[in-house]
């Protein structure tokens, strides 16, 4: 079995290679925190990987066999894999309910099909599912004691997810999956199969970008909920994620051509930033 150290040196090396925008918030954290956000990081990468493999094989039964080693190493056998013993650690020692994995590997599978959302309803329990669980997660090794941080992380995942979605809108459509809810496509005039006629588009993506900057407004308030200790790496994580919406924002919603980010320099001046917030 992979000794605990290995395990958390292989997850962050995970999370520094491949946690474009989260893995800069984790530097304002404590090691054992950001060790264990790196696992719980790693664990979700691992996730997200195989249901992005379709073409390599990754099927609900290869999700499935991911799912019963996971619940194994809770119990104690972490075999199979390096990730194992410095995830089980992390949700042991900040004491992270197992469900949240559970529904995150459920989100997961959902992509293993072609997927066509029509309503927000539905597009709201997939960001659950793949995001808000990930918030409610990472809150809990954070540290907080009122109940309504767990309200307010979900709120954040959404917005973070519907970042996502906004940026990513072009090549998941590629890859058969439509996030975007047939509602909203209809009542802009978005065209479903032709990026090329791009005002119903833009009016679209605005308006998503509207419900997520709502849900960033509505979850500001959880950055005061989480231990002191903890405040300036949820509020650079925060920071880098709304940023990225002001850029798209900045470029129209223009995602078609070219793939918007915030540069590494930007990142570490949030970082910098932060130190500066008055977030007692």
């Amino acid at each position: 079995m992979t000794s605990l150290d290995a395990s958390y040196a292989y997850c962050r090396q995970v999370a520094r290679s491949r946690a474009k925008n989260f893995y800069y918030s984790f530097l304002l954290l404590q090691k054992p925190q950001r060790d264990a956000m790196c696992a719980i990081y790693a664990f979700m990468r691992y996730c997200d990987d195989l249901s992005d493999d379709v073409a390599g094989g990754s099927t609900f039964e290869t999700m499935e066999r991911w799912r019963g080693d996971m619940v194994a190493a809770l119990a104690g056998q972490c075999e199979g894999h390096v990730v194992w013993p410095g995830f089980r650690d992390a949700v042991e020692r900040y004491r992270i309910p197992h469900e949240y994995f559970h529904h995150m590997i459920d989100g997961v599978s959902s992509d293993l099909v072609p997927r066509k959302v029509q309503t927000f309803d539905e597009l709201y329990h997939y960001c659950y599912q793949v995001a808000s669980v990930v918030g409610m997660t990472i809150v809990h090794i954070f540290g907080f004691e009122d109940p309504k941080a767990l309200v307010l992380a979900e709120k954040c995942g959404v917005a973070f997810q519907l970042t996502n979605i906004i940026r990513d809108v072009r090549e998941d459509w590629e890859l058969g999956r439509r996030y975007i809810p047939a509602e909203d496509l209809a009542r802009f005039g978005a065209d479903p199969l032709n990026f090329e006629m791009r005002d119903g588009w833009f009016r679209t993506l605005a308006f998503e970008g509207m419900r997520a900057r709502t849900y960033y407004d509505e979850s500001r308030p959880l950055i005061r909920m989480v231990h002191p200790r903890s405040r300036r790496s949820l509020w650079a994580l925060i920071e880098i994620y709304s940023s990225l919406l002001k850029r798209i924002e900045t470029f129209g919603f223009n995602v078609f051509q070219m793939r918007i980010r915030l540069t590494m320099p930007e990142k570490l001046m949030i970082l910098g930033r932060s130190f500066f917030q008055v977030l007692s």
